[in-house]
Order: C-alpha cells, then sequence, then structure tokens
C-alpha cells in the first residue's frame, strides 16, 4: 500500500489507481477543484503525504499549479501524454496498470517556495541545449521532460521544475544525451 494519499481528478481515475496499486485518493473533481478540497489534500499533506497524479494536459496542470501554491512540499507523479491517452481521450483513467506503477515509482518531491533555492540548472543550460527558442525546442522538452520523469513543460516551467525536483546536472546532461541520441 502506498503511504501517501493520491490526488486525481476524478472517480475514473480514482479506478484506474487502484487497478495499478493499493492507494487511497482525494478526488479535485476536475478543474472545479474548492476551498474544501484544498483543505483535505492540506491535512492529508501534514498526516500522511501526498502524490499530486493530474492527467498531463493544461486543465491538469492547472490542478497541479494550484495544490502546489496551496500545499507546500506535494510529491509529483507524472504520465506522458502517449501513456494516457486511448482512443482521443486523455487522462489517467486511460492509462495501463504498468504506467501507473512505472509514474508512481518515479515520484519527485517538489521543492516548497521560499525554502532554499536550487541552481545545478540554469536557464543558460536551457538555452545551449536548444530547449528554448530553438525550432525543435518544443520537440526537445516533451523528450526530456519523458526521461527526467517530469512531464512536458514550456521553457520558463521546465526551468522551474528543475529547481523545484533538484533536477542535479548529471540527471539533466544524461536526458539530454538521450535527447540528442534520438536525432532532436
Amino acid at each position: 500500500m502506498i503511504k501517501e494519499i493520491i490526488v486525481v481528478e476524478g472517480r475514473d481515475d480514482t479506478a484506474a489507481i487502484q487497478r495499478a496499486v493499493r492507494a487511497e485518493t482525494i478526488e479535485t473533481g476536475g478543474s472545479a477543484i474548492n476551498e474544501d478540497i484544498l483543505r483535505q489534500i492540506e491535512l492529508a499533506q501534514a498526516r500522511r503525504g501526498v502524490i499530486v497524479f493530474t492527467d498531463p494536459d493544461h486543465p491538469g496542470e492547472r490542478i497541479r499549479k494550484i495544490i502546489s501554491a496551496r500545499v507546500p512540499g506535494c510529491k509529483h507523479a507524472f504520465l506522458t501524454q502517449e501513456e494516457a491517452r486511448r482512443k482521443g481521450d486523455l487522462g489517467v483513467e486511460n492509462a495501463s496498470p504498468e504506467a501507473i506503477r512505472k509514474a508512481l515509482s518515479r515520484v519527485r518531491t517538489e521543492l516548497p517556495e521560499g525554502e532554499e533555492t536550487y541552481d545545478d540548472v540554469t536557464m543558460a543550460d536551457l538555452i545551449a541545449a536548444g530547449l528554448i527558442t530553438h525550432p525543435h525546442a518544443s520537440e526537445r522538452r516533451l523528450e526530456l521532460g519523458k526521461r527526467l520523469g517530469i512531464g512536458y513543460a514550456n521553457g520558463k516551467q521546465l526551468y522551474k521544475r528543475c529547481r523545484a525536483f533538484r533536477i542535479t546536472r548529471e540527471e539533466f546532461e544524461a536526458a539530454l544525451a538521450y535527447v540528442r541520441g534520438k536525432g532532436l
């Protein structure tokens, strides 16, 4: 059984999580996350810890940001869009049990805002790697995010995630070598 409570968007996500692992969930009700749910997440974080596991789309990222801003130090699990897609529908509920277990095995803990800063990977590193202001920057960020297990992000958000999830220079360089090896 997973110790932390997993935050998902809805009932179908809970069912998918429970097919993959033994865990308890809190459902946000999709984009309609409200004050009562946020208080539940705060309590869960204080008592057992929380893993945020939202869909790899814009509404899922919005929910993730709302939770991160309100509840410091959350853990995060990410699925790629390929892992979460079935018949044109995108969401945690579409992922295989194996993909869910893999994402949960790669959970990253977010550095709470205001705590020590983490500057191993710089914005200059992202620019030099062609992850920002490059014709294939978006594709490169997608592959890098998959390799690091931190999901897709635009350039600014990738920098923030590298800091928040304490991505080391070694992790960054290894993932970048993989991306370059794919010809991107």
